[in-house]
């Protein structure tokens, strides 16, 4: 259970993600004040709790500032922009992105913070919209360790998991590692399976047997059989947004000499699936739904 900080909170950014965080922030206690561009994602929060107001009253009167934005010049030009959080914020004032970005924009923006008195950590969020709903999501968190015990509450009101990954910056870095595999493992599984109903198997049977030997993995063993294999291809994890996360980790790849040649195979396959009809809104298990209708086979589902 968290421990209620003194420190008020400001959260931008209430999509998907960033809503039911901002909410059970609110719920164990915290103040907060909330900020997003649409003026309606404020009014969940504004019910519990919270009090709306622009971007630069967040800056000014939070002592915590949570971002949670979809991409790198969306959260630098919140951050550093003109009329952005570091115009306005208060020395020392804590900055804490939770986005998932490329980690030369977090670098950038850590240096930026530094330079003006203001402190930066990265947290990005593993984990789905359901987990963060109940209050159960993972993070990675790039910290100086006075700072993460600055964030800390707040981190425990909003998940069950926190790593300290190291200093500003491995926190994302660690979340394009953890995507790199989540994405990639969901498309060669979406291939697998769309096999195995090309062959006819009994799908029920093909996940036992593979749920019982190394093949294994969250997607088959969790997350499958409570969407795809259910018929439920809402969005948890919008394709659209898998395929941007697995190109940030290709280009840190490429930055760094890494072959990546199961990745860039990926990385291709859910290009493909976010221009094929509305299958870049949809939850990345419905990679699973594209694959066995590029392979002419009915969709995998498990009763």
């Amino acid at each position: 259970m968290s421990v209620k900080s003194s420190e008020k909170i400001g959260f931008v950014g209430l999509g998907a993600m960033g809503r039911p965080m901002a909410l059970n922030l609110v719920r164990k206690g915290h103040e907060v004040i909330v900020f997003d561009l649409k003026r309606e994602a404020t009014q969940p929060l504004v019910q519990a709790g919270a009090r709306a107001a622009s971007l630069a009253e967040v800056a000014r009167e939070a002592d915590i500032i949570f971002t949670m934005l979809p991409n790198s010049p969306d959260v630098e030009a919140v951050v550093l922009g003109a009329g952005g959080i570091a115009d306005h914020a208060r020395r020392d004032t804590l900055i804490v992105d939770m986005s998932t970005i490329d980690p030369a924009s977090t670098d950038r923006l850590a240096g930026a913070l530094r330079d003006r008195g203001l402190g930066f950590v990265d947290a990005p969020v593993g984990r789905t919209v359901t987990q963060a709903e109940k209050g159960e999501s993972l993070f990675m968190v790039g910290a100086y360790d006075n700072d993460l015990g600055r964030v800390r509450s707040a981190l425990e009101a909003m998940g069950t998991t926190i790593h300290h990954c190291g200093k500003p910056g491995s926190g994302i870095r660690t979340k394009l590692v953890n995507n790199f595999l989540a994405i990639a493992t969901c498309q060669l599984s979406a291939e697998a399976f769309a096999l195995a109903q090309a062959f006819g198997l009994d799908p029920k049977i093909t996940l036992d047997v593979v749920n019982g030997t190394t093949a294994t993995n969250g997607h088959l063993k969790i997350m499958w059989p409570i969407k795809v294999l259910s018929g439920d291809t809402n969005p948890g994890f919008r394709i659209a947004l898998a395929h941007k996360d697995l190109a940030l980790a290709m280009e840190a790849a490429s930055q760094f000499g890494v072959p990546a040649f199961m990745g860039a195979a990926a990385r291709e396959a859910l290009s493909l699936a976010k221009k094929s009809g509305d299958y870049g809104g949809r939850d990345f298990s419905a990679l699973l739904d594209l694959a066995c209708e590029q392979a002419g086979v009915a969709k995998v589902r498990v009763k």
